[in-house]
């Protein structure tokens, strides 16, 4: 399966507060925050939902094809992805303006404080996905991540009049999109991915229910954090995936964008939903124990052993192969 990632390129800028956010608000003065944190880490590390995704894919022996822009300081960030097996031949390489930064602050309950500068990221509408989908010779699936907005409606529109089935996973920028965007992104999707806050927030945007969601697209993909993953489908299909438990919790950070990678790379190998997803769900925490979203080793046998204590030797058995062929 040849796959195609649009969204984000970024530099992450990752702090940790060595308190409890909660206990600096005052609830009467919410309207008027002037809030300093003094934070006793910081990570810069190589970020941004595109780029992570299309890490994950790679480590995982398959050669996606990321869709995005980045900026005039992208060069050591570009040779790092494509040693990890990313196509970066459809990023466009800005002349002026510099890679999109994300700076988050976490607390010591990994709640999260993030600003998102879009630098570069801007001019990722002036990308033409046909381009990407005539060099490859077809493309099989393309997810339409956290970008510019304009990007994301045009690679959705582009991806459905070629018939190349969409992955919708508009994540952080369900708060920029108006209901009509939104609704854009959605329909006709072959699979949507959000989290639990996001799931409500695109039925606010939307308007919809879940059974209108639902009848719009193909399978639907909520996150859960430690509680794992649902995969919910209009046919009835209803699946609830465990996560993948860690007592060693470093860093949330990109863990959604792993759980995607390990997700996609089980359907490219013809694995089942429930399969995917577990696979999804042990790199997700391979991730959640490391500082950085493309900083962690990827093992065989470390996977597979996550894998064999939650879910069992059946799983073992069925992810092997694909696993031993890939790493």
């Amino acid at each position: 399966m040849r796959i195609a990632v649009s969204g984000s390129i970024a530099t992450d800028h990752l702090m940790v507060f060595p308190g409890r956010f909660a206990e600096q608000l005052i609830t009467e003065m919410v309207e008027h925050v002037s809030l300093s944190f003094l934070a006793d880490k910081l990570e810069v590390r190589r970020g941004g939902v595109g780029a992570n995704i299309s890490f994950g894919l790679g480590r995982l022996g398959l050669r996606p094809v990321l869709v995005g822009a980045a900026g005039v300081d992208f060069r050591e960030y570009e040779d790092l992805l494509r040693e990890a097996g990313v196509d970066t031949t459809s990023v466009r390489v800005s002349e002026t303006l510099h890679t999109a930064r994300f700076v988050c602050t976490t607390d010591v309950d990994q709640n999260q404080i993030a600003t998102f500068y879009a630098g570069a990221m801007a001019e990722a509408h002036l990308i033409d996905l046909a381009d990407a989908h005539h060099r490859t010779d077809g493309l099989d699936l393309v997810i339409v991540g956290a970008d510019d907005p304009a990007a994301m409606l045009r690679h959705t529109a582009t991806a459905h009049a070629l018939g190349i089935p969409v992955a919708a996973d508009p994540s952080q920028q369900l708060a920029r999109l108006d209901s009509e965007q939104t609704r854009s992104l959605v329909d006709g999707a072959h699979l949507l991915f959000t989290n639990e806050y996001e799931s409500a927030l695109l039925r606010e945007r939307t308007g919809w229910t879940e059974e209108d969601v639902l009848v719009r697209v193909g399978t639907w993909i909520t996150t859960r954090g430690a509680d794992g993953v649902s995969i919910t489908r209009a046919d009835g299909l209803h699946l609830d995936i465990p996560a993948v438990p860690t007592q060693d919790v470093v860093d949330p950070t990109g863990v959604g964008d792993a759980f995607r990678a390990g997700f996609l790379s089980g359907l490219s190998w013809e694995l089942s939903y429930e399969r995917a997803a577990q696979l999804g769900c042990a790199l997700a925490t391979v991730v959640l124990e490391s500082v950085g979203t493309q900083e962690y080793k990827l093992l065989s046998a470390d996977l597979l052993a996550r894998i064999g204590r939650v879910y069992g030797n059946e799983a073992v058995r069925e992810i092997e192969p694909w696993l031993a062929e890939s790493l």
